[in-house]
């Protein structure tokens, strides 16, 4: 049986009477990538609040590699948030203006010291490996695409070898084309190091390239989970159904084709 990584039991947010997440879990495997679907307020983003412990819990437990997340503070907190990276969906507004591309991943790797000079390699090599040139980490994030900063936002989750990576709504700013690039970007370093991801998105269609298992959530529960091929062939739930049909690029409208 594979190792867990991730063990999340009846997890509930709550911010005074109003229940964001309720009884949710999941378990996945180390190396594996889970797909987390819903459409805007079914409680995404404060799953992924909730693993980073930046959001309070409620009830429940998150346990990350061993490590359960409710019971840290201080020095062992900053420590956990180091080994579990967010990767955002806005890395422009991550990306400080005044820091350089380059100053920005030192940051990264030592977020006192930020010594470019000393961890040049590392940078040069995580920037040749999302597919920027070792000239660009002396640019500014205005001088990026949307898809450049992207790669850097993606650089910089992945630069300290983290244990667990959250990506969240990545690509859902960029067009088509450039959300293609990231996903083959992502789904090739995934293998490469043998990630373990929670893959946040409203498009089933982008979780289905990266993820090996989809967690469905609609007003903070979980209402279908399982593997891709499974919840893709024969959805059980309406509200997945009804994403999977909202969707034109879902296979559901390749195989009618």
């Amino acid at each position: 049986m594979a190792e867990l990584m991730l063990d999340v039991a009846g997890l509930a947010v709550a911010y005074g009477r109003t229940r964001v997440l309720s009884g949710v879990d999941l378990q996945l495997a180390r190396g594996k990538t889970v797909g987390v679907v819903g459409e805007s307020g079914s409680g995404k983003s404060t799953f992924a609040g909730a693993l980073v412990g930046t959001t309070p819990i409620s009830s429940g437990s998150v346990v990350v590699d061993g490590v359960d997340v409710r019971g840290l503070k201080h020095g062992a907190l900053r420590d956990y948030r180091r080994s579990t990276q967010l990767i955002p969906q806005d890395p422009y507004s991550s990306l400080s203006p005044r820091r350089t591309i380059g100053q920005a991943l030192a940051e990264a790797i030592e977020p006192r010291r930020a010594r470019v000079r000393a961890n040049r390699d590392l940078i040069v090599s995580w920037l040749e490996r999302v597919g920027l040139s070792a000239d660009m980490m002396d640019r500014f994030p205005h001088e990026f695409s949307g898809g450049q900063r992207q790669r850097v936002a993606i650089a910089r989750g992945l630069i300290i070898d983290p244990s667990l990576v959250i990506a969240d709504e990545i690509t859902s700013a960029l067009d088509v084309s450039v959300q293609a690039q990231i996903l083959d970007l992502l789904a090739d370093i995934k293998r490469s190091l043998g990630l373990t991801m929670i893959f946040i998105s409203h498009n089933l269609a982008v979780v289905q390239r990266v993820s090996d298992e989809i967690m469905v959530l609609y007003g903070g529960r979980v209402v279908e989970a399982g593997p891709v091929e499974q919840i893709y062939a024969n959805p059980q739930h309406p509200y997945t159904r009804r994403l999977l049909d909202a969707d034109p690029g879902s296979p559901r409208f390749s195989l009618a084709d």
